[in-house]
């Protein structure tokens, strides 16, 4: 056994409590693996914000159906989704959103040959009040802000 594996699986079992800890309502497909690098997750309970990236060993398909079935038994309610190649399903639950992406996995022979090759799974959460602006970006957009001094200075 290489200390590397040891190692992953000690973050798998770890990284899997703290993420059913804070999601604790929140579906996660039990193949899934967290994948440590793109996953950032900010709060706890409730007001818990973040990514969770997962990888999967089962088709986009199979990953659409899990969550179609999974998410209404824990109180979800689907607001919004996107079926092509690219699965996008918005969520939400005591006004926390959650945005589900689902991607095709390309890897090894099966990816080359056409075959089932898994998912790759982008969770995003955030919660009641973690949007306090709606266009938070405003100052950076120096046509728009200067348009709007000079409006003001006319008033």
């Amino acid at each position: 056994m290489s200390g590397c594996g040891l190692v992953g699986d000690v973050y798998q079992e770890e990284s899997r409590r703290i993420i059913n800890y804070l999601l604790a309502d929140f579906p996660l497909p039990n193949d899934a693996e967290i994948q440590k690098v793109p996953t950032v997750i900010l709060g706890t309970g409730t007001g818990i914000a973040g990514r969770i990236v997962l990888e999967s060993d089962l088709s986009p398909a199979e990953n659409l159906i899990f969550y179609g079935n999974s998410t209404q038994g824990a109180g979800w309610g689907l607001v919004s989704s996107t079926v092509a190649e690219e699965i996008i399903l918005i969520y939400t639950k005591e006004g926390r959103h959650a945005t589900i992406e689902i991607l095709r996995r390309g890897r090894g022979i099966g990816a080359i040959a056409g075959g089932s090759s898994g998912s790759q799974i982008t969770i995003s959460v955030v919660h009641p009040g973690a949007i306090q602006e709606q266009n938070p970006y405003l100052a950076l957009d120096t046509q728009r802000s200067g348009l709007d001094r000079a409006i003001a200075q006319k008033d």
